[in-house]
């Protein structure tokens, strides 16, 4: 398994950069690299440029986390990889291994939410990525991927939701602090 965190975002609705918020005695991204690593995640790759983490820049500008994908699935082999957003920070290493333990599939996440997934990396997977980065007038969402690449949905319980919580403001910031 590889692991992406995706960082790269604007950060605009929290008014500072996500990545850097102080979590559990270090910044939100390194702890979201160490849960990685603490998964079982041979290489973590950081969507966003953090030469610390030797982050990697998006290569198309405003996609969203599309676009954090793209820029970094071409730097992994190919693959099983956990994809999770930085602002996740109660997310935890047996909800990653129950992605990881799940049926073959070329997307797995829980149902209803888009991130943390378990995305297959190869030929296929990049060049439908690089289309739809292509399509200026297409759909640029995590979401529209899953549904072409074919999304094996996992349950979650009502227990195991409250840790796939993302904080994108203050108020949910100092909420989950």
């Amino acid at each position: 398994m590889a692991g992406i965190v995706l960082a790269g975002g604007l950060s605009s609705r929290m008014g500072r950069d996500k990545a850097l918020l102080p979590w559990q005695g270090q910044t939100l991204l390194a702890h979201m690299h160490d849960l990685l690593k603490r998964a079982g995640a041979g290489i973590v790759r950081v969507s966003g440029s953090y030469p610390e983490f030797d982050g990697i820049a998006d290569v198309v500008a405003r996609c969203g986390p599309l676009g954090g994908v793209f820029s970094v699935v071409s730097t992994l082999p190919d693959g099983p990889a956990w994809v999770v957003p930085v602002d996740m920070p109660q997310l935890d290493v047996a909800l990653l291994h129950r992605l990881r333990d799940a049926p073959h599939a070329a997307c797995v996440i829980f149902a209803g939410q888009p991130l943390p997934m378990r995305l297959n990396i190869d030929d296929a997977c990049r060049t439908l990525l690089h289309s739809m980065i292509q399509a200026l007038d297409g759909p640029r969402s995590l979401q529209a991927l899953q549904r072409r690449l074919g999304v094996l949905e996992l349950p979650v319980s009502a227990a195991a939701a409250v840790s796939l919580v993302n904080c994108n403001t203050p108020e949910q910031w100092e909420e989950l602090a």
